[in-house]
């Protein structure tokens, strides 16, 4: 009698065992020849070579799935193990415009016209600059592109980063260290992650740096290669602290870089990075600008009102 052990380190073992390890039971029933174990963070199988082969096959076929999918059904295990000829296969390929499978199975696509461009744009040039008001989604799909190339291989790591800027908030305040101090800046980046990667295995691509997640000034004097950079909040970046990070680009190395121009926070006497640099860099090849508007909005329908209120406003006082 021979034995397998597979550890199980990408992502949780109760993602892969089930409640009270209801997965584990159908994979037990799918080789009743075999004797199944499973602690901690790994499950031993005790049997006849070939059939602990098999089981091995299968077994890494669920884990690549939960890995990709973030989900493991009863459907998933089964449709998995009952494969052409009996081998493993992965759940069917989606539709196109499906960036990343979220966990609990969630489709994150892109959902508006403007969204779709920001896509596109992204697979045909290495710079892309979104620029429109809140609740647009410009984070949330620039952070979908950076796992999806992640997960595709297409990169080797994702640099997410903001300038500590908000709204006449003192950094100095703040209580705590350095890091704590700059968490709640960075936690809509923490948000998105959270949607899209299971738990564990954000938790250990940020551990190993696979995501970096920093302020603006940690870019200095870097050059990012085989990254996905996003720089949010852009409109908070003086022009000098814009081109600091834009010239950060290394070899194979995609950046997106989002903000809203209406939603400046710097001292009024100082210009926006993010208004400046579309004057600069409007006409060369491979940077494109891609502007959203109140019909991109996805967040409460109120939202949507507040802007256009507030641009009314505006636009009356400057009349007058």
């Amino acid at each position: 009698m021979s034995e397998k052990i597979i550890h199980i380190e990408s992502v949780h073992p109760l993602d892969i065992f089930g409640p009270n390890d209801q997965n584990l039971e159908l994979v037990r029933n799918r080789f009743p020849k075999l004797k199944i174990l499973s602690r901690d963070n790994f499950v031993k199988a005790l049997g006849e070579e070939s059939d602990l082969l098999d089981f091995e096959e299968k077994f890494t076929s669920l884990l690549l799935h939960f890995e990709k999918f973030g989900r493991l059904t009863k459907d998933d295990i089964a449709q998995l193990f009952e494969g052409n000829n009996g081998s493993p296969t992965m759940a069917p390929e989606t539709s196109p415009e499906v960036l990343v499978h979220g966990k609990n199975g969630m489709l994150i696509r892109a959902r508006t016209t403007n969204q779709r461009r920001m896509v596109e744009s992204c697979d045909k040039n290495d710079l892309v600059f979104a620029i429109g008001p809140a609740g647009t989604g410009k984070t949330y799909t620039a952070v979908a592109l950076a796992v999806r190339a992640l997960k595709n291989r297409q990169v080797n790591r994702i640099i997410l980063t903001r300038p500590a800027v908000e709204a006449g908030e003192n950094l100095g305040f703040l209580p705590g260290d350095l890091k704590e101090k700059l968490d709640p800046y960075l936690q809509p980046l923490y948000d998105a992650l959270r949607d899209m990667l299971p738990p564990q295995k954000l938790l250990q691509y940020i551990e190993d740096r696979t995501i970096e997640i920093a302020p603006l000034a940690f870019m200095r004097g870097r050059t990012l290669n085989n990254a996905f950079s996003i720089l949010d909040e852009a409109q908070n970046t003086t022009p000098s602290q814009l081109k600091m990070f834009l010239t950060r680009m290394g070899a194979s190395a995609k950046f997106i870089v989002t903000g809203d121009i209406t939603q400046v926070d710097l001292p009024k006497h100082q210009v926006s990075g993010l208004i400046h640099v579309q004057s600069v860099l409007n006409d060369v090849p491979g940077i494109d600008f891609v502007y959203l508007d109140n019909s991109d909005i996805i967040r409460h329908k109120l939202v949507s009102r507040i802007i256009n209120a507030y641009g009314e406003k505006s636009n009356s006082e400057a009349a007058r």
